[in-house]
């Protein structure tokens, strides 16, 4: 669970590798965000860092490779990487960070411990990502994550609706990662009516799936 934000001042460092590097002291994230902000704009870069130095963590956005990094140092070191569709889902990815840190981007993709596995085809990605879910509770949980993102209850209440109201060319990897888990975890999938979007992905309602939504909603 995202830790809540400390109150008080906060120090970040903004920096894209010139040596021009901005150490700014906010009172709350909005601040922080507004203050980042004008720092993107103001810069022509392939790289973005934000460091959250007193915490050791550390996000690094690549908007013209669609990349997005988030580091954590301390006692147990970790790094995943987030291969994004839209350069400008950048900057929401900074709002995140600023409000619960590392672990505020928790829910915003589909998250990749190996870097290597971001120039792979998005099929491929997903199908990476859900090999990791090797227990059904994590499975789960990852399943929500993804509707949580773009998804709905039909109005009779009988089914889960992924990727709501999108076209099969979107979430290629999420898609793919969802279609394995929901096979693992025996959740049965239905055809969407003929009227709905074709890159929407119907299920039957599980009680799983339910608990668990209810938690990401």
């Amino acid at each position: 669970m995202a830790r809540p934000y400390s109150p008080g001042p906060k120090q970040f460092v903004f920096s894209v590798g010139d040596g021009d590097d901005q150490q700014v002291s906010v009172g709350d994230p909005q601040e922080a965000y507004v203050a980042f902000s004008a720092f993107f704009r103001d810069r022509d870069s392939e790289t973005y860092t934000i460091s959250d130095e007193p915490a050791g963590q550390r996000l690094v956005l690549m908007p013209e490779r669609g990349v997005i990094s988030r580091t954590e140092e301390g006692n147990r070191p970790r790094s995943e990487h987030l291969k994004v569709d839209r350069g400008n889902r950048c900057l929401p990815s900074a709002m995140l960070f600023f409000e619960n840190g590392y672990e505020g981007l928790d829910r915003f993709g589909q998250w990749i411990s190996d870097v290597a596995h971001l120039d792979a085809s998005p099929e491929a990605r997903g199908a990476a990502r859900a090999a990791t879910m090797t227990t059904e509770a994590a499975a789960i949980e990852e399943v929500a994550r993804i509707w949580a993102d773009s998804g709905s209850v039909d109005p009779s209440g009988r089914h889960h609706v992924f990727f709501d109201a999108h076209s099969v060319d979107d979430d290629r990897a999420e898609r793919a990662e969802l279609l394995m888990l929901l096979e693992f975890l025996g959740i049965e999938r239905v055809d969407a009516p003929a009227e709905r979007a074709r890159g929407e992905v119907w299920v039957r309602t599980d009680p799983r799936l339910d608990v668990e939504c209810a938690r990401w909603s």
